[in-house]
């Protein structure tokens, strides 16, 4: 069996996060995003894997070249122009003239839901669309079903039939490319797969096939951190770095090479720390944390349910809560961040010009690469801070902060 992943999108919603880095490659409970996703193959037994990446922003093949280092065989297609899904799947016909495997990229799979997808198409032979019960069925594309089979498929309407969305893992036969190839374009000027599949389906059995298990799609970047949460359930400790005597930890813990936790630093788990990174002394560390490598939480510092990508620091005084610090952030001593709204509600963020509902009770920050704050700012829930930008010493910030941005 062969599997094809689509990862060539700029992920703009995504931003500041994927300002340097595709989204694919956005690290996730120790690990790249999409290294999850190739080792769930792996233990299903889907060796050859073939990527489709963007031209201008190839890091995926330079991060796993071969795939030998996973026991995989990985390929690259590049899609050279974002014409839309239908195009991207498409691609795939340069490398693959067998049934495949499809998944979107930004979603996280799991063992259940892979070898099903598999036992049904062996039993049926028909092309198999993953859907998922979700609770706000007009924000997505659901899945018109009868009988088991795919009618349409409905892309966020007011009134969706139903409340099984389009997971974005499927299973194709090679004809799948001739109806590609009659799809016509969408009113957003794309050729849209959901369109081919609605095509087939009029002419054709599709089986839909129920995603197993929490389904997390990362689209934005709060997604983050309900895809690390799940991710380190069932995680177990390794500890490869030094643990000082009179530091506690509770729980299970991986500590990576030349790793430090300090004295009177406590440690709650699950938590994942890269190498060379030092936590500690008199901190604490509190449940569904990923610290990468490089990184420092200090004296007096609490973080909790967040991820700190690789040379992020909270190294005196910090609280940092249901946040995302991209790489070589830096917090001045006494800076916190705040994660919740005085009056409760659901946290509000400005992205893309638009106020975007989280959903979310609890949101700290999230910044680009290379923010620096100073000393006793005060950051508000659900703030965005670009790359590249500057916050100064006793500042209170929030909303969206542009890309090189000084504020005093």
């Amino acid at each position: 069996m062969k599997a094809f992943i689509l990862a060539a999108g700029d992920g703009t919603r995504m931003r500041p996060l994927t300002a340097n880095m595709p989204k694919s490659l956005l690290p996730v409970a120790g690990k790249p995003l999409i290294q999850h996703m190739l080792e769930t193959l792996k233990a299903c037994k889907v060796k050859d894997v073939t990527i489709l990446v963007n031209p201008g922003r190839r890091y995926i093949d330079q991060e796993f070249g071969d795939g030998s280092e996973l026991g995989l065989e990985l390929k690259y297609v590049v899609q050279r122009q974002p014409l839309g899904t239908a195009n991207a799947v498409g691609t795939a016909r340069l490398v693959i003239d067998e049934p495949f495997l499809c998944i979107n990229g930004d979603v996280i799979v799991n063992k259940p839901t892979v070898s099903g997808i598999l036992a049904n198409f062996k039993k049926n032979g028909s092309t198999v669309v993953t859907g998922v019960a979700v609770d706000n069925p007009s924000e997505f594309g659901i899945l018109d079903r009868k009988n088991g089979k795919l009618v349409r498929v409905v892309e966020k309407s007011k009134n969706p039939p139903g409340n099984l969305a389009n997971a974005g893992i499927y299973m194709f036969n090679p004809d799948v490319f001739g109806w590609i190839d009659r799809t016509d374009k969408s009113v957003r000027g794309e050729f849209e797969i959901t369109d081919t599949l609605t095509k087939m389906a009029s002419q054709e059995n599709i089986q839909c096939h129920e995603f197993e298990g929490e389904w997390v799609d990362v689209g934005r970047p709060w997604d983050l951190l309900k895809a690390n949460k799940l991710l380190m359930e069932g995680l177990r400790s390794k500890v490869e770095g030094e643990v000082q005597p009179n530091a506690t930890i509770v729980g299970n813990v991986i500590l990576g090479k030349d790793s430090r936790i300090l004295n009177g630093a406590y440690v709650v788990g699950p938590v994942i720390i890269g190498q060379e990174t030092e936590i500690g002394p008199n901190c604490y560390i509190r449940p569904s944390t990923f610290i990468g490598s490089h990184c420092k939480v200090g004296n007096a510092s609490e973080v909790k349910n967040s991820i700190l990508m690789d040379g992020a620091k909270a190294p005196h005084h910090n609280y940092v809560g249901d946040s995302v610090l991209g790489r070589d952030t830096n917090l001045g001593s006494g800076t916190k961040v705040a994660n919740l709204r005085l009056d409760g509600r659901s946290i509000r963020v400005a992205l893309k010009g638009k106020i975007v509902d989280t959903g979310l009770r609890k949101l700290g920050v999230i910044t680009g690469d290379n923010v620096k704050v100073g000393i006793n700012a005060s950051i508000q829930p659900g703030t965005i801070i670009s790359e590249d930008s500057l916050v100064g010493a006793g500042t209170t910030v929030g909303g969206t902060i542009s890309p090189g941005s000084r504020i005093y």
